[in-house]
C-alpha cells in the first residue's frame, strides 16, 4: 500500500497533467474564438474556423472539470483558499464560457441577420474567459498577495495567456484549413507568436524577482546548468516556428503540422517551468501538497476511480481526434 508520502505526488502529477491538457486542447479553441475575423464578408470564413473546432471544443473542457475536481477532492484545504481567492475571476470565466455555448449554438439557430452578433458574442466570450484564465493565474503565482503589484502581474498574465492562446488556435487553424484562411492563420500565428514569446520574456523576468524562492531555485548551482535548458529549449522553438511560418504553406501542405507541434511543446515547457518553480507547494507559499492533502485512506479510494477514469477520457479524445483529422470541411449543425 503507497504510504502518505506519494499519494499525494501522485495526484499533483494528475492534476498537473489535467491543467497541462486543459491548457492545450481548449486553449487552441479558445484562441479560434479570440481570431474570428468580424467583418461582414468573413462568414465563410468564421464558418470554417469553428468548423474546424466544432467536434472538440464542449469535451475539451472536460480537463477543466476534472482538474478542479482533483483539487476539491485530494486537495480540500487548498481548494478552499483558492476558490475564496478567486471567486469573481472564477464567476468572470464561468460567464465567458456561458457566452461560448450560447453562442455557438445559437449562432445557427437566430435569423441570417443575427449570426454576426452571435460570432461577436462567441469572440467576446473567448476573450473573457482566457483574460480570466491568466489573471487567477498571475494571482495565484503571486500567492494571493495583496497589493497593487500583485493585481499588475495578474494583468500582465492575463495577456500573456490571452496571446498563448492565441497563438496555439492560430498554428491549429494552419493545420485544418486551406486556401486563403490558411494564409492568414499564417499570418495570425507570427503575430500572436511574437506577442507569446514577449509575454514569455516578461512573466519570467517579474516572477523571479517577485518571488525571491524562485529565484533561488532556478540560480542554484549547479542545478542552474541543467533547468536552464528549458528557457533555452522554449526560445529555440520559438525562434524555428517563426522561420517555418515564413515559409508556409508548402506544396501539398508539407509541415502544416509542424507550428501547432511546437506550440504544443512550448506549453509543455512553460508548464515544466511553473511546476518547478513551486512544487510541492500547491498554493505558493502558504500550503504543500501533504498539508492539503485529503487522508490517505480516501485519497486511495480517490486514486482507484482515477486510474478507471483518466486513461477512458483520454482514449475517446484520443479517437475523437483521428476520427475528425483531415481539414476542416463546410460547418453542418445536426
Amino acid at each position: 500500500m503507497m504510504d502518505a508520502y506519494w499519494l499525494p505526488v501522485i495526484f499533483i502529477g494528475l492534476m498537473g497533467l489535467s491543467v497541462l491538457v486543459y491548457a492545450i486542447l481548449d486553449g487552441y479553441d479558445l484562441g479560434v474564438g479570440i481570431l474570428l475575423p468580424m467583418g461582414e464578408a468573413d462568414e465563410a470564413q468564421r464558418d470554417t474556423m469553428i468548423a474546424s473546432i466544432g467536434p472538440f471544443w464542449d469535451a475539451n473542457e472536460t480537463w477543466l472539470v476534472l482538474a478542479v475536481g482533483i483539487m476539491l477532492i485530494a486537495f480540500p484545504a487548498a481548494h478552499s483558499i483558492v476558490l475564496y481567492h478567486l471567486y469573481i475571476p472564477v464567476a468572470i470565466m464561468l460567464i465567458g464560457l456561458i457566452m461560448r455555448g450560447v453562442a455557438f449554438d445559437f449562432r445557427a439557430k437566430a435569423a441570417v441577420d443575427h449570426k454576426l452578433a452571435w460570432d461577436r458574442t462567441f469572440k467576446a466570450g473567448s476573450i473573457l474567459t482566457t483574460l480570466a484564465q491568466g489573471y487567477m493565474l498571475g494571482l495565484y503565482v503571486m500567492g494571493f498577495e495583496g497589493g497593487i503589484s500583485t493585481h499588475l502581474f495578474g494583468l500582465l498574465s492575463g495577456l500573456g495567456v490571452t496571446a498563448a492562446y492565441s497563438y496555439i488556435g492560430a498554428a491549429w487553424l494552419v493545420m485544418k484549413t486551406e486556401n486563403s484562411l490558411q494564409q492568414r492563420a499564417v499570418a495570425w500565428t507570427k503575430s500572436t507568436g511574437r506577442f507569446c514569446f514577449m509575454g514569455v520574456i516578461a512573466v519570467s523576468i517579474v516572477n523571479p524577482l517577485v518571488n525571491p524562492g524562485v529565484f533561488d531555485r532556478w540560480f542554484d548551482f549547479p542545478l542552474v546548468m541543467f533547468v536552464l535548458l528549458i528557457p533555452a529549449l522554449c526560445f529555440a522553438a520559438f525562434l524555428f516556428n517563426d522561420f517555418l511560418l515564413g515559409r508556409l504553406p508548402k506544396e501539398n501542405d508539407r509541415h502544416c503540422w509542424v507550428p501547432f507541434s511546437l506550440v504544443m511543446l512550448i506549453f509543455l515547457l512553460c508548464f515544466s517551468a511553473l511546476g518547478f518553480s513551486f512544487f510541492p507547494d500547491v498554493v505558493p507559499g502558504q500550503m504543500d501538497i501533504w498539508e492539503a492533502a485529503s487522508a490517505p485512506e480516501s485519497l486511495i479510494v480517490i486514486l482507484i476511480g482515477a486510474l478507471i477514469v483518466v486513461p477512458v477520457i483520454l482514449m475517446y479524445t484520443a479517437f475523437s481526434y483521428w476520427v475528425f483529422r483531415g481539414k476542416a470541411t463546410s460547418l453542418n449543425y445536426h
